[in-house]
């Protein structure tokens, strides 16, 4: 009896998945996207946060593909700070990860220790991505502070800042 029941189940398993398997995609997606002026107002948040402690520092917004859609630097920031916050941004949405996580995880994890050979991929603390609810819609990048792990607040607090704009 219960071997019946067991061959029963997986045959309903195995249907299952044969009718799943057949089932066609949407051929048409809907996805959330973060406008302009959203964008801006991270940037502007993240440059905000860090001029508060006394960093000067960039900010670079990129959407859910990592195209850039705002940057803003801040007076006296260096001009490696706008490579470094867009690299950052870019990295964390591409990963939909935050770019310390990753950092950490690869020194930790040998097999992941490779991610920094991706091409694009900056490992520094500071990139953080932009949810929707449960979907990354981008990510923000902040560099120039003196720590990756002091860009990284500086990119939350800009998140924390623009929440309710979230959804």
């Amino acid at each position: 009896m219960r071997s019946t029941l067991r061959l029963g189940g997986l045959a309903i398993l195995l249907a299952a998945s044969a009718v799943q398997a057949q089932t066609p995609a949407p051929a048409v997606r809907t996805e959330k996207n973060m406008s302009l002026a959203l964008a801006n107002q991270i940037a502007a948040e993240a440059v905000a946060a860090c001029a508060a402690n006394g960093y000067n520092v960039a900010a670079t917004v990129v959407d859910r593909a990592g195209t850039v859609r705002a940057v803003q630097r801040a007076d006296n920031a260096g001009p490696h700070t706008l490579a470094s916050s867009e690299r950052k941004a870019w990295t964390s949405a591409s990963a939909k990860n935050a770019t310390q996580a990753m950092m950490e995880g690869s020194q930790k994890n040998p097999g992941g220790a490779n991610v920094v050979y991706l091409p694009g991929f900056l490992l520094l603390g500071g990139g953080v991505p932009v949810k929707s609810g449960n979907d990354v819609i981008g990510a923000v990048g902040v560099g120039g502070a003196p720590g990756g792990n002091l860009d990284e607040q500086c990119a939350n607090a800009a998140l924390e800042k623009v929440k309710g704009l979230l959804g």
